[in-house]
């Protein structure tokens, strides 16, 4: 057993594997042991896939013997959340309704990750089909948060989160529809991505709302996220929203020095704010500045609807995307006479609470007599948030916010408020309406020693800067003895 694995970065084991200082299957056995005891205790894995990821641990070692070159993420340990296809095991998206379904084919994201050498040890656990801020509306149950057992990670990606915060793997995979890798990313306190929508291929991610969804990568350090996106992020013939961008050389561009002009967005660290998200944030800020950055304040006048329009708009196409599990073609099938009572029994045993008020929702808003009152209303007010965004970045760099309202809360403390849950994500929703990049980064802890996470905003392909912003402040804070 490798007893410092836990401590290295993706970099370290990837380094170590290729000069031989260790083999991958040392660390494929350590990280698998901790997804059984860790993991396990946590309820962080859906499905650990101990068989594959030794499979690859082994063919990655006699590559390194044989002198044949692996990847950048050779022989490091991946997770991925239950809503990424791999082959040949189960994808259920925490949901009943999707039981017994196996893909036959892997994620885009997933076939790069294992053609760059990593090692996949499992299936995170998530809100059923990602709808959800703390990881509870799991069909398999709660994840906790490593930091505090009795918080909630965040959601829909809190397993994902959980993994990496537990040090069971140096990364792992979420999907983001409206802040679900970087709110689990600031309870956890985690790096966070979400890139421009059609930065990483959709092919092989089960569909919530597909204008907004993306896949993010979640890691203990700014240098491991470049990492993970640069690895599986590109344009991909399987999904004709992926966008033929010419992506840098992010690794090497995140330590590159920068001064960068700021956008303070006055909307987002006003009422509702606990005091000591925002003490945290304006002492970050306030650093940043000191090392000579400039801070603007601006006004994003639309924002303050994001939440409206993004549940409007993002259950509208979910009740649409959801239609197609109805007991014919995969998963749960609850059996009756007549057909149209088979699609009613299985879709009301198989979905749990959320995902029916959000299906309802969206199909109400869908319909006749409402779609323009609701509907069509809502996409155009998206059209004037991406206007405002637009407008922010003639006049700065990036912004900042905070990521979240609040750091992790205890486990069932807004499960009866459907409404203080969608709050959640205030800050994080408008981005993916706008479909531009964004980044949670640890900046701080509470006086309970719960982490604190501020978030850079960037414009479209503006992932560099945001790798660069995040490690600036990731040096300050080591400088001080925060992290």
């Amino acid at each position: 057993m490798i007893k410092e694995y836990h401590n290295l970065t993706a970099r370290e084991i990837a380094a170590g594997v290729k000069s031989r200082k260790f083999r991958a299957v040392e660390i494929c056995r350590t990280a698998l042991e901790k997804a059984f005891s860790a993991g396990k205790n946590l309820n962080a894995f859906i499905t650990v896939t101990a068989e594959l990821a030794q499979r690859q641990a082994e063919a990655i070692d006699a590559r390194v013997i044989s002198g044949e070159p692996v990847g950048p993420l050779a022989g490091v340990p991946v997770a991925l959340k239950d809503n990424i296809c791999l082959t040949g095991y189960p994808t259920t998206c925490a949901s009943h309704i999707l039981d017994g379904f196996t893909p036959p084919y892997d994620a885009t994201c997933a076939r790069r990750l294992c053609n760059a050498g990593a090692v996949i040890i499992g299936k995170t656990n998530m809100d059923e089909f990602a709808m959800g801020s703390s990881n509870e509306n799991s069909y398999y149950g709660p994840c906790a948060n490593p930091i505090r057992e009795d918080l909630v990670p965040g959601g829909s990606s809190g397993g994902s989160a959980a993994t990496v915060a537990a040090r069971i793997a140096p990364l792992a995979y979420g999907s983001e529809t409206g802040g679900s890798v970087r709110q689990p990313a600031s309870f956890c306190g985690l790096c966070g991505l979400k890139p421009t929508y059609g930065g990483i291929s959709r092919y092989g991610l089960v569909a919530f709302a597909s204008s907004m969804d993306q896949i993010g990568p979640l890691a203990r350090n700014t240098e491991d996220l470049a990492l993970a996106y640069q690895t599986v992020c590109g344009r991909d013939e399987h999904d004709s929203t992926s966008v033929a961008f010419e992506h840098p050389d992010y690794l090497n561009l995140t330590s590159v020095e920068r001064k960068f002009r700021f956008g303070l967005p006055m909307e987002f660290l006003g009422e509702g704010v606990d005091r000591d998200v925002k003490q945290n944030i304006e002492t970050a800020i306030e650093q940043l500045r000191k090392r000579g950055h400039e801070i603007i304040n601006i006004s994003l006048p639309h924002s303050p609807l994001a939440i409206a329009v993004y549940y409007v708009i993002a259950d509208a196409e979910a009740s649409s995307n959801l239609a197609r599990f109805d007991g014919v073609r995969y998963g749960l099938r609850e059996e009756a006479e007549e057909l149209e009572e088979m699609y009613r029994r299985t879709r009301s045993q198989g979905f749990g609470a959320e995902v029916k008020r959000r299906i309802m929702l969206g199909t109400y808003v869908l319909s006749a007599g409402y779609y323009d009152a609701y509907y069509y209303k809502a996409q155009q007010v998206r059209e004037l948030i991406r206007r405002d965004f637009e407008q922010a970045f003639q006049k700065v760099d990036l912004l900042i916010t905070p990521t979240a309202p609040t750091v992790a809360f205890s486990r069932g403390d807004k499960v009866s408020d459907p409404l203080a849950m969608y709050l959640s994500d205030i800050f994080t929703a408008p981005a993916n309406l706008a479909g531009i990049p964004a980044l949670s980064a640890p900046c701080g802890f509470t006086s309970e020693k719960l982490p604190v996470g501020l978030q850079f905003i960037g414009p479209p392909f503006g992932e560099a800067m945001l790798f660069q912003a995040s490690y600036a402040l990731e040096m300050i804070l080591k400088e001080n003895a925060v992290l």
